[in-house]
Order: C-alpha cells, then structure tokens, then sequence
C-alpha cells in the first residue's frame, strides 16, 4: 500500500510540473479572436509567392527538406513559386530516370499558399506528362486521405499486377503535399530527387 501510495504522489508531482511547464508556453492570445496586426496580408504573401525569386547562393533561401518536407515564407524568399516548380520537375525527373510511369497523388489544404503550390506543381506535372490524382471537386485533401487513397490504389494495382512490386516516392513540400506512388520493377534504391534550381550542393 506504501509503494502505491508514494507512486501516486510522485504521479501527482510530475503532473503538477508538466501543467506548470505547458502553463507557462500558452500564448496569452489562446482561444481568443487574432488582433488584427498579427494576421498575415494574404494578398501581399500570394503576390510575393509569385514575385519573388530565390538566390541559390543563400543558404535560407534553397529548397531544404526536413522531417516535414519543405517549408517557408514567401516573405523571406523561403517558399515561393521557384521552389515548387524545381521540387516539382526534380520529381519528373527522378520517375523519368527510374520508368515510373503510374499515376502521382496530389492535395493541398487551408493554408494560403496551398492552392497556389497546387496549381504550380500541376503545370509541371502536365508538361511532363505525368498522370495526376486529385480529390474529386479539388476539395481539400489532408494527408491521412492522400495516404489512404494511395493504399487503395496500391491494393488494386497489387491484385491486378501480381508481378510488378510497388514503388513509393514522396515529396512533401509545406502546404502543398505531393505524394507518389506508382508500380514500377522492382530495382534497388537510386538517388533521391534533386530540385533543378534553388538547389546548392553542399
């Protein structure tokens, strides 16, 4: 009973830390309306998404994927219309050289950018030749569908094809989030896709 006891207490203590510690990050502005002077100039970020051209030579400003794929700022010169279209036709590139030819999933959510970067990707993925998946309507699409949506269709192609494997390929850039999964040959793991600008080896 003892032990249970001084369990509970120490259960108690670590949580009383943890509400403080979560206390102390909560923005005084939670669960509240945004003043006005910390929303974003929606018109002006689009504008500048567009405008905007990144320098390859600085270092904030390339394509750079993380845990998350690509994310940035138009305003900084970290997420613009260069970065999706490279992004974009490094991935044509890379299915080209690995005889991928099955169909690429395609979404966008809420975020300002998103559609933008949608409709950016799709004119690389047209020129190419690439067949695109989008929800039906151009609804908003967030991850767990497109990853359900490429699980189905790798059901049905796996079923159809008993003899071909399925090869998966992601490119995830912020807002717009470009997921690709094709049947291809089963062959051993070739080099990831490299954006043809806004891109500095090293």
């Amino acid at each position: 009973m003892h032990r249970i006891e001084e369990r509970g207490a120490r259960r108690y203590r670590w949580a009383k830390v943890a509400g403080a510690n979560l206390s102390s990050r909560l923005s005084a502005l939670a669960g509240k309306p945004a003043p006005l002077g910390v929303l974003v100039d929606v018109p002006r970020l689009v504008t500048a998404y567009y405008s905007e051209r990144p320098d390859p030579a600085v270092r904030t400003q390339r394509v750079a994927f993380g845990t998350s794929g690509h994310r940035g700022s138009a305003f900084q010169n970290s997420f613009n219309e260069g970065h999706v279209l490279a992004i974009s036709q490094a991935i044509c590139a890379y299915r080209k050289r690995r005889g991928i030819d099955g169909p690429l999933f395609l979404g966008f959510d809420t975020h300002a950018l998103s559609a933008p970067a949608f409709a950016s990707a799709l004119e690389v993925l047209a020129a190419n030749g690439v067949g695109v998946m989008i929800a039906k309507g151009e609804e908003y699409t967030p991850t767990p569908v497109i990853s359900h949506a490429i699980l189905v269709y790798n059901c049905r192609t796996a079923l159809s094809s008993p003899r071909r494997t399925i090869h998966p390929t992601t490119a995830v850039s912020n807002t717009t989030r470009r997921t690709a999964v094709q049947p291809t040959p089963a062959s051993p793991a070739g080099s990831k896709p490299r954006p043809t600008c806004c891109w500095k080896a090293g």
